[in-house]
């Protein structure tokens, strides 16, 4: 197998499972060593002590020589030297075994006691420094499983404090063990060399001197081998005295880093985030359900890998595949008081996996990431340009392509309901279309809204004195008309982005400008959380309704929605404007922005046929024309070709039937 030279001190921090994978290596190589270290010292102690069956002895340690070659050491930078020596070495034993009849003294100091050394010194050192690196990561784990479970209560952050101060010691201390662990491990391979030739050295030359025969056998040309050998020991020894003056100052360096490289949440009120990533890694806690109501929280190593979000658990070789983040959504939720927490939803609107990031940081960052890659940015040309050009904080991006160009070649259902008849006769030329100001559209300063309980005009009621009304248009005793007495019935899956008052409804360039300011707003204020609802489109009817307690969460008027559009580039985005009529007499305009599983076209289309039954309901014949074109349910209900349930989920298909039929 190719020698790996070292492990890094670099990578001790932070710990990740490719380093815990190389660590196995050397602790495996360490392993073999020792047990390799015992034999060879057994040996060795058998001919010190067999004065009287030194034959025996030496041709054991002549056969233990020659096994080194077949240990199989996972490390084998310079075995090549080692096997070639004691190969030369077992050929002497076994012509010096008939001559050794009593070398107890000087095989005592020169053979026996230096693989002692090594063997208590070296290999015990290691053998001690695994124990402490492992008792480190135990506390450094329950420390962190510690800091997991933080409330977010305000009046916990005495506690948060300590329990950040608490896995910062931890983590030195791991850091610290781990730096001691790897240099005492990258040392081994120098002094495992040195340690199998030493006391051979001493062996032959005891030999030498002990037996006077042994000079018409040790010539000069073996004096000389045994000085190329002791020269060989010398350079090893300058290679390692050189390798742990380089470790030493590298430990320190590492070691002489900031406080806040340990500390977990380091800048909690305004942290360094980098929103155009299209690869993250590092280490989340991974939310797994172990009953109906019972959870268990696994700390786990994280990477992105393409469009895929990958899982590697410590030891492991390499990662598996968690999610497919194509056209997947991402948004922080609130889970078991847990803090940083996020989850992952398919492009079908199931609930995916949740995770928790271990700072404000980390959380945003992932969340972004995902999110850029869910958009799929990382098959462009320029990933990094393309990710920078679409997470810029004023979204100052090009004015999207609006529908009602569109219109004009595919008869785009986005249009304005007050002149639909007269429009849908007329091609207006590009150059005809005035564009209005951003300020004859919506007022400067309006405040956005992005809770779907509390609407945007809201902001506008505070300053007046007359009684509130409900932007939603209900009352209190208001009651929604049955879904059965619809001609109309379709079920979207959206996500509320934000709401806003406005000036004007007579173009769809409003509805375009609350997007980009609500996005703006979104990512200037690092809001990412959405509130996910079911839209029922009916022909009187737009109703949101909670997907868990199928409680209408707000209803409007179809005849009240006087604009609507989808966003032309990213075609999930759709809004629509509501004219709410007050108390005072005078009428409210609101926009509300809208992420959907489905194209937005579709809901505009659905809106469309929704608004068209209303105007022919007044002719029977229109009415039954306008119906035989839409597809008839089972119970008598018309949908869209879009409507049809899904064979997975019962969630409303994508088919794309439904634009081709607009």
């Amino acid at each position: 197998m190719p020698a790996v030279d070292k492990l890094l001190l670099e990578e001790a921090l932070q710990d990740s499972p490719q380093t815990r994978s190389l660590l196995s290596v050397f602790e495996e190589d360490a392993g073999t060593l020792t047990d390799y270290t015992n034999q060879l010292l057994q040996a060795m102690q058998r001919v010190y002590g067999a004065q009287n069956e030194m034959c025996l002895a030496t041709q054991q340690l002549s056969k233990q020589l020659l096994a080194y070659e077949k240990q199989n050491f996972a490390l084998g930078k310079g075995d090549e030297e080692v096997i070639s020596t004691l190969h030369y070495f077992s050929k002497v034993v076994d012509e010096l075994n008939v001559l050794h009849t009593e070398l107890a003294k000087q095989l005592a100091d020169t053979m026996v006691l230096p693989i002692i050394q090594f063997r208590e010194k070296d290999l015990t050192e290691v053998s001690t420094l695994k124990d402490l690196f492992g008792l480190a990561s135990n506390e450094h784990d329950l420390s962190m499983a510690k800091y997991s479970r933080l409330p977010k209560k305000k009046e916990n952050e005495k506690v948060k404090t300590e329990v950040g101060k608490e896995v910062a010691a931890a983590r030195r201390k791991q850091h610290l063990s781990s730096l001691q662990y790897y240099c005492a491990l990258n040392g081994l391979q120098y002094r495992k060399r040195m340690a199998m030739m030493e006391p051979m050295i001493g062996f032959a030359r005891g030999q030498i001197n002990f037996f006077k025969k042994g000079a018409e056998m040790f010539s000069k040309s073996m004096d000389s081998f045994l000085s190329s050998v002791a020269d060989m020991v010398q350079s090893i020894q300058v290679e390692l005295e050189a390798e742990a003056d380089k470790m030493r100052v590298s430990q320190q360096e590492l070691l002489s880093v900031d406080e806040s490289v340990y500390t977990p949440d380091v800048d909690v009120a305004a942290p360094q985030v980098n929103r155009n990533l299209i690869q993250k890694a590092g280490y989340l806690n991974l939310r797994n359900k172990t009953g109906l109501v019972t959870t268990t929280w696994e700390r786990l190593y994280f990477f992105t890998q393409g469009g895929n979000l990958m899982c590697q658990p410590r030891g492991a070789v390499a990662g598996g595949l968690i999610q497919d983040l194509d056209n997947c959504s991402v948004m922080a939720v609130d889970c078991e008081d847990r803090r940083y927490c996020f989850q992952i939803t398919t492009p079908n609107g199931k609930s995916g996996i949740i995770l928790q990031a271990e700072s404000r940081k980390e959380n945003e960052e992932w969340i972004c990431a995902i999110h850029n890659i869910s958009r799929q940015i990382y098959l462009t040309d320029n990933p990094e340009a393309v990710a920078i050009k679409l997470n810029q904080p004023a979204l100052q991006a090009v004015t999207p392509i609006t529908s009602f160009g569109k219109k004009q070649e595919t008869s785009c259902p986005s249009q304005n309901p007050k002149n639909s008849e007269t429009e849908n006769d007329k091609i207006v030329p590009k150059s005809t279309v005035s564009i209005p100001e951003t300020e004859e559209l919506i007022a400067p300063g309006t405040p956005i809204q992005f809770d779907i309980v509390l609407p945007a005009t809201e902001f506008l009621d505070q300053n007046r004195g007359s009684r509130r009304t409900n932007p939603f248009g209900e009352t209190e005793d208001e009651s929604f008309p049955e879904a059965e007495d619809s001609l109309l019935q379709q079920m979207f899956i959206v996500r509320f982005l934000g709401s806003m008052a406005v000036k004007t409804d007579s173009t769809t360039e409003v509805i375009y400008e609350a997007m980009r300011q609500v996005l703006a707003a979104r990512a200037i204020h690092n809001i990412f959380r959405m509130t996910e609802s079911h839209l029922m489109v009916t022909s009187q009817t737009l109703r949101l309704i909670d997907p868990q307690t199928q409680v209408s969460r707000a209803s409007f008027e179809l005849n009240s929605v006087t604009q609507f559009a989808a966003h032309q580039e990213n075609k999930r985005l759709v809004g629509f404007v509501i004219r709410v009529p007050e108390s005072t007499g005078e009428e409210s305009l609101s926009t509300y922005i809208f992420e959907s599983n489905s194209e937005g076209e579709k809901i505009c289309y659905a809106i469309n046929l929704g608004k068209e039954i209303i105007e022919v309901q007044k002719d029977p014949e229109a009415l039954a024309q306008l119906m035989q074109s839409i597809p008839l349910t089972n119970d008598g209900k018309y949908v869209l070709l879009s409507d049809q349930p899904d064979d997975n989920d019962g969630s409303p298909s994508e088919n794309r039937g439904a634009e081709s039929e607009a």
